[in-house]
């Protein structure tokens, strides 16, 4: 079983839900947070391709 810990976008709109989002300004900041917090968080990172990662706890 799999648990969203994060969402990084440059899309607010585009989401919705219970994690926590982190918003950012550009694609380096999105690789940046993205890969920071999936070293804090010991998640996965995943990349949408559509300005969005999640960061997965997979169990």
């Amino acid at each position: 079983m799999a648990k969203i810990a994060a969402i990084v976008t440059m899309h607010e709109r585009q989401v919705e839900g219970g994690a926590p989002t982190f918003i950012v300004e550009d694609e380096k900041a999105l690789e940046d947070t993205s890969f920071l917090l999936e070293k804090i968080l010991d998640a996965s990172a995943h990349d949408l391709k559509n300005g969005t990662y999640i960061l997965v706890h997979h169990h």
